[in-house]
């Protein structure tokens, strides 16, 4: 009997984990302002308003819609097309140095504060070199201190 059932029971675990890999994806905001809304839906109030790049982690989708959550674990729904998979990341820690080569060990070209989204350029071990588009800045940063992976 069980081993009739296991083809069955291996296919659905199989489904049930690539469908929960395949939404647990991070996409970044697509336009200079979106809304995070309560529900999958324009008529949903509006929990929080979310500058371009800000970097959310899909935990679930419905229609047109993707369920989401943030750096904060703050979680809402944003509409699909107004996001996107170009990579960015938040600072999640207080204040951190932007380094010139990645270490600590590397002159500090700035600091940034939590909830600083930037650009990620390249990764070379624990370290990110990140940039800020408005600020002209690129540095490096510790992996850990930043969230949107």
């Amino acid at each position: 009997m069980i081993r009739k059932l296991f083809p069955t029971l291996l296919a659905f675990l199989l489904l049930a984990t690539s469908t929960s890999l395949a939404q647990a994806q991070m996409v970044s905001v697509d336009a200079d302002m979106i809304n995070l809304r309560s529900g999958p839906g324009s008529k949903y109030k509006i929990l929080w308003e979310l500058g371009r790049g800000y970097p959310l982690k899909v935990i679930g989708s419905k229609g047109s819609w993707y369920r989401v959550v943030d750096f904060e674990n703050d979680k809402g729904w944003v509409y699909k097309k107004l996001v996107d998979r170009t990579p960015h990341l938040v600072v999640k820690k207080g204040a951190i140095n932007l380094r010139s080569g990645p270490g600590t060990g590397y002159k500090i070209v700035r600091q940034a504060k939590r909830g600083v989204v930037f650009s990620s350029v390249e990764t070379k071990g624990d370290w990110v070199k990140v940039r800020h588009d408005e600020e002209n800045v690129e540095g490096w940063i510790k992996r850990d201190l930043l969230w949107g992976w």
